[in-house]
């Protein structure tokens, strides 16, 4: 039997979010923004990260890639859905749900800077450095996290947990 502990609660999550878009808001108010979010883990955190941004002045496109195989990342990324439109010339701002090898953002900032954007940026909910194998700029942070494998909030475990309103931990039930 499993148990799910609470890591980060609904209240925190919702608060570093508003936060967030806050920051988001300032840097591109005067701009208009793609916000590309990198399904399927992210979808929770990117839709309420674009409610908090104030701003009518963006748009969304959706980027499926595949790089878990279980709980570890297999460091192969497989691109799954493409951008549905072009992003040339435009400041586009990179939404993932967790940044722990650092291997998936490094490619996915690659093959996004041979679309020749004006800006592009990352905005992570988690950041995982005790697992990072490479150095990726994150330039809007939720949290930096210890090495455990999280559930909710859009993260999966083999597909299930992703409609959790809060971050947990699983733990076998002894």
């Amino acid at each position: 039997m499993e148990q799910i502990v609470t890591y980060l609660s609904a209240e925190q999550i919702a608060e570093r979010v508003k936060a967030l878009g806050a920051e988001i808001h300032r840097d591109y108010e005067d701009k208009r923004l793609v916000v590309v979010i990198v399904l399927k883990g992210s979808f929770v955190f990117a839709a309420d990260l674009i409610r908090a941004v104030d701003t009518h002045n963006l748009r969304v496109d959706f980027l499926g890639v595949r790089s878990y195989d279980g709980t570890e990342s297999s460091g192969v990324v497989q691109i799954v859905n493409d951008l549905s439109r072009p992003i040339e010339h435009e400041d586009v701002l990179l939404v993932e749900d967790i940044v722990d090898t650092g291997l998936t953002i490094s490619y996915l900032l690659d093959l996004l800077q041979t679309r020749k954007p004006r800006s592009l940026k990352v905005c992570a909910l988690l950041h995982k450095p005790a697992r990072a194998k490479i150095a990726v700029p994150i330039d809007y942070l939720g949290f930096t996290i210890e090495d455990r494998f999280v559930i909710g909030y859009g993260l999966d475990f083999a597909e299930k947990y992703r409609n959790l309103p809060f971050l947990g931990v699983l733990q076998r039930a002894q």
